[in-house]
Parts: structure tokens; C-alpha cells; sequence
């Protein structure tokens, strides 16, 4: 039975999909690039890159899937068949990835952007055992965190419900940590998000 609080993210960007690709667009010194750039630095080409909460087909998918073997995961079923039809050299699955069962040691990276605030919290510390797993010895986890001390919210955001959750930062680091990753970058950051929104995540880098 699918959890209640995932299936309310799936359902709000079934609806919003194209105005979240909008909003995200008017965004200044959103700093994904960058740390896209990172984890790029990291790889070889044909590398085996999961991404999770891929979304339905952002610059980001497009740029790892023309140098990389790329897996999009989404939740949504509307935004997979956006990203199917945006990037249709990358594969797609429609699933929520707290729940995914891979073969171990099949991919070289993961990375999501923006996704694991919408992660019941209770469920993150096995996602990330999981991903510990579905990565080679020495494979990269890219990711942003959420940063705020939230047990769970529910309510709406772009026009659907949705739900949120985090954890402060050193408890993201510490979960990371007693994963078996070995972290190299692990930073908060801050800029002005579309509507003169502050957003505020915390990105780590790190390795299996």
C-alpha cells in the first residue's frame, strides 16, 4: 500500500508539473549547476547515474544523459512521461524510490536535486542505506537536503498539496555519515528562489 504522504507528491506534480518547470526557472543563484558540475568531475563517461525525483525532464537530466547512462525515478506518472518525451535517451521508471528494490552495485552515481524534503523523515535514513547499496565501491551521492527542523507538512504549494520534511543539518551529515559514505562537500546555501522566495538547502557530496 502505497504511503500516504508520497502518493500526495505524486498526485500535487501530476498537477503541477508544468508550472513547477516555470517557477524553478525564475529562480537567481540557484546553485545546482554547480554541484551538478561536481559529480560531473567525478565520472567517466558512460557512467551509470541514478537519478532520483527526476522530475519531468529539467536541464539537469538532460545534460547528465548526454555524457552518462542515465535511470530517471519519479513519483509522478505525468512527469515520467514528460521526461520520457524531453530526454528520450535516458531511461525512466514511475515509482517512489523510498519503496524501489535495485540490484546492488549497479550504478557509479545518484543524484537528486531538490527531492529529499519531500521524504517522510523516518524513511530517510533507509533510502540512503538503500543507495549506499545500488552504488559500486567508491560510487558518488549527490543531493540536497532540506535544512529545517520539520517533523512533516501538509498543505499546498504552486496550486496542489503536497507534503514536506527535513531534518537540521547535522542530523542529514550524521545520517550520511553512518550510512558508510565517506562525505567530501557538505554546505548550506541560500539564494533568492522565483518570486523573491528564500530558499535554503543543504548540499553534500559524497562517496561509497
Amino acid at each position: 500500500m502505497a504511503d500516504a504522504r508520497t502518493q500526495l507528491v505524486a498526485d500535487g506534480y501530476d498537477a503541477i508539473g508544468e508550472t513547477f518547470a516555470e517557477w524553478r526557472e525564475r529562480g537567481v543563484g540557484d546553485p545546482r549547476r554547480a554541484w551538478e558540475d561536481k559529480l560531473v568531475a567525478r565520472l567517466t563517461d558512460e557512467a551509470r547515474v541514478l537519478e532520483l525525483g527526476c522530475g519531468g525532464g529539467s536541464p539537469e537530466t538532460k545534460r547528465l544523459a548526454q555524457r552518462f547512462a542515465v535511470t530517471g525515478v519519479d513519483i509522478s506518472p505525468r512527469q515520467v512521461e514528460r521526461a520520457r518525451a524531453a530526454v528520450p535517451g535516458a531511461e525512466f521508471v514511475c515509482a517512489d524510490f523510498t519503496a524501489l528494490e535495485l540490484p546492488d552495485a549497479s550504478f557509479d552515481a545518484v543524484a537528486s536535486f531538490y527531492v529529499f524534503n519531500h521524504v517522510p523523515r523516518e524513511l530517510l535514513a533507509p533510502l540512503l542505506r538503500d543507495i549506499h547499496g545500488w552504488l559500486v565501491p567508491g560510487g558518488w551521492l549527490l543531493t540536497a537536503f532540506g535544512q529545517t527542523d520539520n517533523p512533516g507538512w501538509t498543505g499546498e504549494w504552486l496550486g496542489a498539496p503536497t507534503f514536506f520534511a527535513s531534518f537540521p543539518p547535522e542530523i542529514n551529515s550524521r545520517l550520511v555519515r553512518e550510512t558508510g559514505f565517506s562525505i567530501e562537500e557538505d554546505e548550506v546555501v541560500a539564494w533568492e528562489g522565483a518570486d523573491d522566495t528564500p530558499e535554503c538547502f543543504q548540499w553534500v557530496l559524497a562517496q561509497a
